[in-house]
C-alpha cells in the first residue's frame, strides 16, 4: 500500500514512541522533507539527535527522544497561505500566544513560524 503522507506517519510515530516513554523511535522511510523538519525540532530542543541509516532501499532514521515533546502533527490538507495571513492561521491553530511552534513547509526550505518572516525579507 501506497504512503500518502510520509511526515505525518513520521510525526505520528514520534508522538506515540513520547507518550509511552521512549528514549528512540525509528522511522521510515526517510525522506528530505522528514530531516529537514526534525533538524527544526532539535533547533528547538524537541529532541536529541537522530542519525539517518541509510539501507539502500528507502532509509531509516533513529531519533532520541528527551521527553520535552508534548504533541506533534501536520495540517492536513496542506493550505497554501499567504503571508499577509500567515499570523491569523498561526494564532487559531497554536494553543497559546507564547507556546508551540508552527513550522512552514516553503517550497525552498522547511522553518519555523517565528523565523519566517525574517528569511521570507532576505528572499524577496
Amino acid at each position: 500500500m501506497v504512503r500518502m503522507n510520509v511526515l505525518a506517519d513520521a510525526l505520528k510515530s514520534i508522538n506515540n514512541a513520547e507518550k509511552r516513554g521512549k528514549r528512540q523511535v525509528l522511522i521510515r522511510p526517510c525522506s528530505k522533507v522528514i530531516v529537514r523538519f526534525l533538524t527544526v525540532m532539535m533547533k528547538h530542543g524537541y529532541i536529541g539527535e537522530f542519525e539517518i541509516i541509510d539501507d539502500h532501499r528507502a532509509g531509516k532514521i533513529v531519533v532520541n527522544l528527551t521527553g520535552r515533546l508534548n504533541k506533534c502533527g501536520v495540517i492536513s490538507p496542506r493550505f497554501d497561505v499567504q503571508l499577509k495571513d500567515l499570523e491569523k492561521w498561526q494564532n487559531n491553530l497554536l494553543p497559546s500566544r507564547q507556546f508551540g511552534w508552527g513550522v512552514s513547509n516553503l517550497s525552498y526550505q522547511i522553518n519555523g513560524s517565528r523565523s519566517y518572516y525574517l528569511s521570507h525579507a532576505h528572499c524577496e
